[in-house]
């Protein structure tokens, strides 16, 4: 059995104040992002806009990671290595960064289009984007986790991507990671009933093509198995009492 650590209301502004960095920081990535910059370039940028705000970078060193953000193009589809890569026209980047305010986490990814897309890497962003307001929509007191996954699914399905399966979204609190996995696919009838008091990372990861993905070598960075692009977004929600509440937005 596991077991969901509830959060205060005192706790959930704590919560609101690491993820107000994180929207901050992730709203400095939409305006410096452009082509030719490298992708640690783009991650010291996040690393040093993080502490200036007062925060930690949740993710250097988490598990052993060397960046402070998870940087993730085209086909990958989420915990690309920051490194030398140069960001080109036309790719889809996914950004996923965590800030540790006071001990607690906020956690939140945006996919940002560089210079022309095409319309079929565009469409994939905005039906990612509409999957994670679907499944955000759902968290609230007496659902089931399972109504936000679901929520998730039909919408990202409805448009023949393929839902990643491998990879969840999660609790969130004190640790980055917390009790309850939140699948992007399943049933409304599934998983704990939600309580006002919780917080969970919502995350569809969805592909153009199939859900499969693997593991590169590196022993992070996964991409599809078919090498068609992915989006990712993700925000930190808590269950209100009467409502979900964003606590990632800017």
């Amino acid at each position: 059995t596991f077991v969901i650590v509830l959060k205060t209301a005192e706790q959930i502004e704590v919560m609101a104040r690491a993820g107000r960095v994180v929207g901050r920081t992730l709203d400095m990535v939409g305006t410096v992002i452009r082509p030719g910059m490298t992708t640690g370039q783009l991650d010291r940028l996040i690393e040093d806009f993080i502490r200036a705000e007062g925060a930690i970078p949740a993710f250097k060193g988490y598990q052993g990671f060397p960046a402070s953000a998870c940087i993730s193009i085209d086909d990958e589809v989420v915990h690309g290595i920051p490194g030398k890569r140069v960001i080109e026209e036309g790719v889809i980047v996914s950004v996923d960064i965590g800030a540790i305010v006071d001990d607690y986490y906020g956690d939140s990814a945006r996919t940002f289009g560089i210079g022309e897309v095409s319309e079929e890497k565009r469409r994939l962003m905005e039906w990612t984007l509409k999957a994670l307001h679907a499944g955000i929509d759902k968290a609230r007191k007496g659902n089931r986790l399972g109504a936000v996954s679901a929520a998730i699914q039909q919408v990202a399905e409805s448009q023949g991507y393929g839902v990643v399966r491998q990879l969840v979204g999660h609790g969130i609190g004190r640790a980055m990671h917390e009790e309850p996995q939140v699948p992007n696919f399943g049933s409304p009838a599934d998983g704990p009933v939600l309580e006002a008091g919780m917080v969970i990372a919502i995350e569809p990861m969805i592909n153009m093509g199939t859900y499969e993905v693997r593991t590169l070598p590196d022993g992070w960075t996964v991409v599809t198995a078919d090498g068609r692009p992915s989006a990712h977004f993700e925000h930190t929600v808590a269950v209100g009492p009467d409502g979900p509440r964003i606590l990632t937005a800017a």
